[in-house]
């Protein structure tokens, strides 16, 4: 197995890469997305993207229903005259608001009042509202953007570590022994970089600093015991 003797750690080296190329942060990827204003807004104050699931439809509130449209829509769809549930509908019309500005405010008032008070009556009729949200959920997009992000600061961590920071390279025997020399005295770091070792069900990546001195060997044992994470955990 080939083992890499670096001049500094493979944790310094992703920070290194993390600082020089900054994720896209999740209020970002929101400000990004084609929805309406209200639903970004939500997304920000709630810090979340993914508009599935029992945790979503209870984070909702009958003030989001009525205020970002995405959702008014939604509740609309799945309980509207269609299926007979009783929802109070608007008696507005869009062209009033040029018209008669204040007819319009006053029935949208109503409106959302009625509205509200539906809502808060009949709190089962929000169970499945997400379903409304399966191709207009951001989520998977985000879960790609992250994947894509990682896997290019793990290349860029690699090309770092093998090119601006090796000092040298050594393949252990069959034995398990490997050896490094004609080292100057100075810290270094031992690590298998993106090549984990496996032991059973373990995938072993280690980052173990080794200080040599002069005109002395420095020894060092590597097992599951100063290991950093497994692979999978150092790609999250």
């Amino acid at each position: 197995m080939t083992f890499y003797l670096l001049s500094r750690s493979v944790s310094d080296i992703r920070k290194e890469a993390e600082a020089a190329e900054p994720f896209t942060d999740l209020d970002h990827f929101i400000a990004q997305l084609g929805v309406s204003p209200e639903l970004k807004i939500w997304m920000t104050k709630h810090h979340q993207v993914d508009l599935a699931g029992i945790d979503f439809v209870k984070e909702l509130t009958p003030d989001d229903v009525i205020k970002v449209p995405e959702f008014l829509t939604a509740y609309n769809d799945q309980n509207g005259a269609a299926v007979h549930a009783g929802v109070p509908e608007a008696k507005y019309k869009n062209g009033e608001k040029e018209k008669d500005p204040e007819k319009y405010k006053r029935q949208l008032e109503q409106y959302q009042q009625a509205l509200r008070r539906y809502i808060e009556a009949h709190p089962d009729l929000m169970q499945g509202l997400d379903a409304e949200f399966s191709e207009l959920n951001p989520y998977p997009r985000w879960m790609k953007v992250q994947a894509q992000q990682q896997r290019h600061l793990e290349q860029h961590v690699m090309q770092l570590a093998q090119t601006r920071y090796l000092i040298a390279t050594a393949v252990t025997a069959l034995n398990g022994k490997g050896v490094f020399e004609g080292l100057n005295a100075g810290q270094y770091w031992i690590s298998n970089l993106d090549t984990p070792a496996l032991s059973g069900d373990l995938r072993l990546i280690w980052d173990v600093a080794v200080n040599v001195y002069p005109a002395k060997t420095a020894r060092i044992e590597l097992s599951d015991l100063n290991t950093v994470e497994t692979a999978e955990q150092l790609a999250h």
